[in-house]
């Protein structure tokens, strides 16, 4: 592929995108569309802008007339913006459905204009609701049951009806949850991290034993590297880590780690604080991968311990950035 362009790309899984799209197209035009929310940071992609090999466009996705003109001549299209907060979407789920929902419905419609060759969805496991039972998989249902999945849902039939209405390629992908490096602290394991390391309460909803599917950034990337590929005209793949875990089991995974690496008097265990639940919070969310494992061949290179060690290493490394955050949420 020739030339790329990517929305939410100075976000955390975006930047990671960019990074190693660079990486394998070393000769590539590179588009780069971000609003620059809280979420997303022109440093995390700083050093790719330098090299000029990528364009960057500070544009909210829902402002066609400020990028469509390059949206010509692009390759693929990989659409990563998005509002992902579950927690925020209660509390201000209009700007939800305004980017993930209106802002997709543009961006998507920009491509078809523009007679783009490839398009990629980036979305979420919780599409699919709560799996007390069993796990998701490409052909299920959609069963969000929050703001931020029915969003997400919805931008997911939008794609699925542009290429059903138009003919257009696309690949809709649906990610369990995502952890590694510049990871904002609204996400639980950056969140168990930064208030660790800043000697706070360290708050778990409930009892703790929710579970998640872990998926390390570098993993999935791989997986959407991959996606890239596929010459099929339609396709959705589920992208999991194979490694479900409690929330309360997780953040003791970390604080065991920190008291390793980081000893004080008491364990940061020692931290937690139990918290009211919040609003529908679905207990399971799990991945069956194997489709994209037989199809694709992906299959995730990092365990989650080794993964948590080397996330946990990258922000001790990284307190300054760990600090200006803390303070940015005070």
């Amino acid at each position: 592929m020739k030339s790329f362009f990517i929305t939410g790309g100075a976000g955390f899984i975006g930047s990671h995108v960019c990074e190693e799209i660079v990486k394998k197209f070393p000769k590539a035009k590179i588009f780069v569309l971000d609003k620059l929310t809280y979420a997303g940071n022109i440093k995390f992609i700083k050093n790719l802008i330098s090299t000029k090999q990528i364009k960057f466009i500070k544009a909210d996705l829902i402002d066609i007339k400020k990028y469509s003109k390059y949206l010509k001549k692009i390759d693929c299209a990989i659409n990563v913006a998005a509002e992902s907060h579950v927690d925020n979407s209660f509390t201000n789920s209009i700007n939800f459905t305004k980017t993930n929902v209106l802002g997709t419905h543009t961006f998507i419609q920009g491509c078809i204009n523009n007679n783009i060759k490839k398009i990629i969805h980036i979305s979420t496991d919780e599409v699919y609701g709560d799996k007390i039972k069993g796990k998701s998989k490409e052909t299920d249902k959609l069963n969000p049951t929050n703001p931020y999945s029915a969003s997400k849902a919805s931008s997911d039939l939008l794609v699925r009806s542009w290429h059903e209405t138009y003919g257009i390629k696309a690949v809709i992908t649906n990610c369990s949850n995502n952890y590694g490096p510049w990871q904002n602290p609204e996400k639980l394991i950056p969140k168990i991290i930064f208030n660790a390391l800043q000697g706070n309460d360290i708050p778990i909803y409930g009892t703790g034993e929710n579970i998640r599917d872990w998926l390390h950034v570098s993993d999935h990337v791989a997986a959407l590297l991959s996606v890239g590929e596929t010459n099929e005209i339609f396709s959705r793949y589920v992208i999991g880590g194979n490694q479900e875990m409690s929330n309360i089991n997780l953040t003791k995974m970390i604080c065991n780690y920190l008291d390793k690496v980081e000893p004080r008097s008491s364990s940061y265990f020692n931290q937690v604080k139990f918290t009211e639940d919040r609003l529908g919070h679905d207990l399971r969310y799990a991945i069956d991968a194997s489709y994209i494992s037989n199809n694709l061949g992906f299959k995730p290179a990092y365990k989650l311990s080794q993964g948590i060690e080397d996330t946990v290493d990258w922000y001790l490394k990284n307190k300054s950035w760990v600090e200006m955050k803390a303070k940015t949420k005070r």
